[in-house]
C-alpha cells in the first residue's frame, strides 16, 4: 500500500485510543493494512477434492486507530478476507471494503471520524460537504450472497455490494427499497430462496421487517413490527416456514444521554426481555415476554408440529462489555419453546453454560429441524480475550449429546458448514473456519469432517497473513 503522510489532526477531534492495550486492537485482533493475493498455498493434510468454491469473512479491521472510543465488534472498517478452493487447491485474497469515509481518512493519513460513543464527526473542511456530519458506515460484520449481489453487511445500515473478487462496488439500497439498510445477519429460506431481513433505527419507526425474492427484488418494502415504541439494539433474527423471530433484549438506545457524555446504550432487565414472532403471510403479531437475558446469534429456529416454534441461540445473563452493569456474564446455548398463542416461553441451556459464541448450523436447515449446532468455545486452559476462542464445541441437539475439538496454541472464528455437492447428508460435508496460532500468530483456514468433527482437520492451509480474529462469515460455492 503506498506510503500515507498524514494531516494535522483536527483541533476538535478527540484523541486516538490506546490500541496497545485494547485487547480487541491488539493481539491475535490487531488489524491487518495490506491488501493481498496469493496462490498456490501451502496445505497440511488433504483438502477434499469436491470441495468447489469460496470461504468469505467480514470482520472489524480499523485502517487507523479510532479516535475517542472503539466499541468491538460494533465498528472498525470492514476487511473480507478469502479463500478460494478447487481441485485440491487455494489461493488467497484480502480487501477493505472502501466506503467513502474509509477513502477520506486514507487520503488524509489518519482516522477523521470518531468512535461510536463519541458521536464526533469531521466538518466540510475536513472531508467536503457530501461527507460533513455524516456518521461513519460500518459494513464490517457479516458478508452474504444474495440475488446476485455479493454483500458486506453492517449493523442496520446499508450494505456494500462487491465484485466476485472482493472489490467495492458501493453502498446497496435495492433500487432504493431499503433506503435505511438491513440487518449484519438477514436469513435467506433455503426452500423458497427469499431473504428475510430486519433494521433498526434511533427514530420511528424503530424497528422494520423486509423481504427480498430470489432475484433481489423487494418482495416487502420495510414494514414496522408494532409496539416498539423505543429504539433497541438487536444483532441477530432466526427464521421458521411461518414466523419471523425477534428477540428484543432490553438494550435501549439512548441518545439524550450520549448528548450529556454518559453511554449511547442502556441496558434495563426490569423490562425483561420480549421476542417477536411475526407471521411471515402479513398475519397479526405474537409476543412472548420472559425475564430478561441477552442474545448476540441464534442458531437456527423452526416450527413444532403442535403449533409451537423452538428458537436455538446463545443466551447471556447481560450483554457484557456493551452494559455499564459489573458481576459475572453467564452465557450458553439455549434453546427456547414457545407457544405463540399464549405467549408462553420456556427456556433451557442445551449445555452447561460457559464461554461460547458464533452458533451455526447447516444453512440448508435454516427455518426447519436441525441437528448440529456448531460453536467456538473455550477450554478455561488459556488466558483469552472476549470474543476469542479456542476450541469448537458441536452439539447434537436431536442425539442429546456434543464433542470438542480442543484447538491447542490455535485461537479458532466461527465455524461454518460446507456441503458436499449434491448430497443431503451433512454428515458427508466438512467445518471450515479461520484460525491464528497464539505462538507465532500464523493463521491457517481448517477443515473438519461433518461425519467425525472432533477428530480434528482433515486438512489445514495457511495463510499468507495473519487473520485477525472475529467475525461472520459463509461458503459460497461455485456458480454454474
Amino acid at each position: 500500500m503506498t506510503a500515507i503522510v498524514p494531516s494535522a489532526p483536527s483541533p476538535g477531534a478527540p484523541p486516538p485510543v490506546d490500541a496497545a492495550h485494547d485487547p480487541h486492537l491488539s493481539g491475535l485482533f490487531e488489524p491487518v493494512i495490506d491488501e493481498i493475493d496469493a496462490g498456490d498455498l501451502e496445505v497440511v493434510g488433504e483438502l477434499p477434492s469436491e470441495m468447489d468454491g469460496m470461504y468469505l469473512r467480514n470482520g472489524p479491521n480499523p485502517r487507523f486507530t479510532p479516535l475517542g472510543s472503539y466499541v468491538f465488534p460494533l465498528e472498525g472498517d470492514g476487511m473480507v478476507h478469502g479463500l478460494w478452493v478447487s481441485g485440491g487447491k487455494a489461493r488467497y485474497a484480502n480487501r477493505f471494503v472502501h466506503t467513502p469515509m474509509l477513502d477520506a481518512e486514507i487520503a488524509a493519513g489518519r482516522a477523521l471520524w470518531g468512535g461510536l460513543m463519541t458521536g464526533y464527526t469531521p466538518g466540510a473542511e475536513e472531508v467536503g460537504p457530501a461527507l460533513a456530519g455524516a456518521m461513519k458506515d460500518l459494513p464490517d460484520i457479516n458478508v452474504v450472497r444474495h440475488g446476485g449481489r455479493l454483500l458486506a453487511l453492517a449493523e442496520s445500515a446499508p450494505p456494500y455490494a462487491l465484485t466476485p473478487e472482493l472489490a467495492t462496488r458501493g453502498r446497496e439500497t435495492f433500487g432504493g427499497s431499503l433506503p435505511a439498510g438491513l440487518c449484519a445477519h438477514p436469513k435467506v429460506d433455503p426452500r423458497t430462496g427469499e431473504m428475510v431481513v430486519f433494521c433498526y433505527g434511533l427514530e420511528a419507526p424503530y424497528l422494520t421487517w423486509s423481504v427480498l425474492g430470489p432475484d433481489g427484488s423487494a418482495r416487502r418494502t420495510p414494514t414496522a413490527v408494532p409496539d416498539v415504541d423505543v429504539p433497541v439494539m438487536i444483532h441477530d433474527m432466526a427464521l421458521t416456514e411461518r414466523f419471523v423471530v425477534l428477540v428484543l433484549g432490553p438494550m435501549y438506545f439512548d441518545v439524550a444521554a450520549a448528548m450529556r457524555g454518559g453511554s449511547l446504550l442502556s441496558w434495563r432487565p426490569e423490562d425483561g426481555t420480549r421476542i417477536a414472532l411475526i407471521p411471515r403471510d402479513g398475519g397479526p403479531m405474537r409476543w412472548a415476554h420472559t425475564e430478561a437475558f441477552w442474545s448476540w446469534h441464534s442458531a437456527n429456529a423452526y416450527d413444532t408440529d403442535d403449533g409451537g416454534v423452538v428458537l436455538d441461540y446463545v443466551e447471556w445473563s447481560r450483554p457484557g462489555g456493551l452494559s455499564p452493569n459489573t458481576g459475572p456474564v453467564v452465557g450458553g446455548l439455549s434453546r427456547a419453546v414457545i407457544d405463540p398463542e399464549r405467549g408462553a416461553i420456556t427456556r433451557d441451556f442445551l449445555i452447561d453454560p460457559h464461554g461460547m459464541e458464533f452458533p451455526r448450523v447447516d444453512d440448508r436447515r435454516l427455518g426447519q429441524r436441525h441437528d448440529v449446532v456448531a460453536l467456538g468455545t473455550k477450554t478455561g486452559r488459556h488466558e483469552l480475550a472476549g470474543g476469542e476462542f479456542d476450541a469448537v464445541l458441536w452439539v447434537d441437539t436431536a442425539a442429546g449429546r456434543s464433542v470438542t475439538w480442543d484447538a491447542g496454541d490455535l485461537s479458532v472464528g466461527e465455524p461454518c458448514f460446507v456441503p458436499r455437492p449434491g448430497d443431503d447428508d451433512a454428515t458427508h460435508g466438512w467445518w471450515v473456519t479461520f484460525a491464528t496460532d497464539r505462538t507465532d500468530r500464523s493463521s491457517w483456514f481448517v477443515v473438519f469432517p461433518g461425519a467425525d468433527p472432533g477428530s480434528g482437520p482433515v486438512a489445514r492451509v495457511r495463510i499468507p497473513v495473519r487473520v485477525p480474529l472475529g467475525l461472520h462469515g459463509a461458503w459460497l460455492p461455485t456458480e454454474e
